[in-house]
């Protein structure tokens, strides 16, 4: 009976959230902040372009609102000759400091905001970055002083009479126990009462945004064969029908989103909005990350942008009409990303700056009128073998230190390299770092190593061994 009248609660509160979420005049503000398609401009790359030239570029694809990961001086300013909306970011590892005392918040506000606002058209001040996916004891107590940290903030701004920037904080779809049906969406316990109830109070009270990093690739990419790739790109002609709700889905975006608004409805908050900090799909990735090409990323990014810019706005199935700032993510591929393959094929552009395919972020061409795109190879799982080896040109210094790391886990990982024994010959660099990273690969992939070694290794179907020496490798 008690999870019934959840439900009952739950359906009632939805129906009248689209009405009652934002009046007159904050409706025209977020209709003028979710027109704007933004873009996530990050800079984990030793090869992209300056700060100026980046500007130019994120203004040439149309963006219309750009979203830092910092506070970087350099970029603040030049970003104040540009009639693009800003937003940035606070880094988690100050997340403590400022929660603690006000003065600290008051000098990070006077160092960030007020030498660039409102020349610069700062928007959204972001605290931390996915602090939730965290859970060290360090970490738990980022938690904790999560939303004392964005009330001081926003003290600070209020204090200095700044009252159109909203505070917020970027959370991933990992702060969900339950995500599907998207009527069973609800918050992992253990976060509850730490952190979701006083940061759902919080951006109430302040008509802020739940900031949402959300990635359909994932949920699809984990079940290739038995999900639905065009119900993932919004090109499906099916539907699925929550069994509790009766909400109707026509792609996973839309799913995901929900499981979001009833988990913040369950906890007596159905009127936040939503605000989309990261999605996109990956235009690359390793041999086993099925689906990470070009046409699947310019298919998702081109029709995201489609149903965003749509107008009247769609919202989704539980809030139809409802505007969403939106962020792609990311301008560039950034290379010194660590992690599997798709860590670092993210872009739109590449960094000299070509665009990896045609895209209009202001949402003014049709999907049908930009560039054909690749035909892809790896829309199914690859079934195989895979080696990781040295990758082209790499220093051998710098492979020479990867070796080491490679060899000196477990005597059993480079016993083949001994002089005398089947791989020593022939005695280069190359070769040694290209057994270990192999060896070490297939020894501990289990473990969630990956084919990386700081950017010096890649991965390849072709077996890198001879006849005399057999490279480890890994069965897909």
């Amino acid at each position: 009976m008690a999870s019934f009248v959840l439900f009952i609660f739950t359906l009632v509160a939805l129906s009248s959230s689209c009405s009652n979420a934002v009046g007159p005049q904050n409706n025209k503000t977020l209709l003028s902040l979710a027109s704007r398609i933004g873009i996530n401009y990050g800079r984990l790359g030793n090869n992209l372009p300056s700060p100026y030239q980046s500007i130019n570029l994120i203004k040439s694809i149309k963006a219309g609102h750009v979203k830092l990961y910092d506070a970087d001086q350099e970029t603040l300013m030049l970003l104040s000759q540009t009639n693009l909306y800003v937003t940035i970011m606070v880094p988690n590892n100050q997340i403590i400091s400022l929660g603690a005392d006000q003065a600290a918040a008051d000098k990070w506000v006077n160092t960030n905001v007020l030498p660039h606002y409102p020349q610069t058209r700062i928007r959204f001040v972001l605290v931390g970055n996915e602090i939730l996916s965290y859970n060290s004891d360090q970490d738990k107590q980022t938690w904790a002083s999560l939303v004392p940290a964005m009330r001081k903030i926003v003290n600070s701004l209020r204090a200095r009479g700044i009252h159109n920037i909203k505070v917020g904080t970027p959370l991933a779809m990992d702060i969900l126990r339950s995500s599907f049906p998207p009527s069973s969406g609800a918050f992992r316990e253990e976060v509850v009462a730490p952190v979701m109830l006083p940061l759902l109070k919080f951006l109430n009270g302040t008509n802020s945004f739940f900031f949402l990093d959300v990635y359909p690739y994932f949920p699809w990419s984990n079940d290739p064969v038995n999900n639905h790739l065009d119900f993932a790109l919004f090109e499906s002609n099916s539907t699925y029908t929550d069994p509790q709700t009766g909400l109707v889905y026509t792609n996973l975006l839309d799913q995901m989103l929900d499981s979001v608004i009833f988990a913040m409805t369950k906890l007596g908050y159905p009127n936040i909005r939503l605000a989309i900090s990261e999605t996109g799909w990956p235009n690359s990735g390793d041999i086993d990350e099925t689906g990470a090409n070009i046409l699947n990323a310019a298919t998702y990014n081109r029709n995201l942008i489609k149903k965003m810019t749509a107008n009247p706005p769609l919202g989704t199935p539980a809030r139809r009409g409802s505007p969403i700032p939106t962020f792609l993510f990311s301008l560039f591929n950034e290379n010194q990303k660590p992690g599997s393959g798709t860590e670092r094929h993210w872009g739109i552009l590449n960094p000299d700056g070509t665009q990896i395919y045609e895209i209009d972020l202001s949402g003014t061409r049709p999907v049908s009128g930009l560039g054909s795109l690749p035909k892809p190879s790896n829309n199914v799982p690859f079934k195989g073998n895979v080696w990781c080896v040295a990758v082209e040109g790499a220093s051998e210094a710098e492979l020479g230190h990867a070796l080491d790391f490679a060899c000196g886990r477990s005597n059993d990982t480079c016993a083949a390299l001994a002089p005398g024994r089947e791989c020593y010959a022939p005695v280069s660099i190359t070769w040694h770092a290209s057994y270990a990273f192999s060896s070490y690969w297939a020894q501990f992939r289990n473990q969630s190593s990956q084919c990386y070694f700081n950017g010096l290794a890649r991965e390849t179907t072709t077996n890198p061994g001879n006849e005399h020496c057999k490279f480890p490798s890994v069965t897909l």
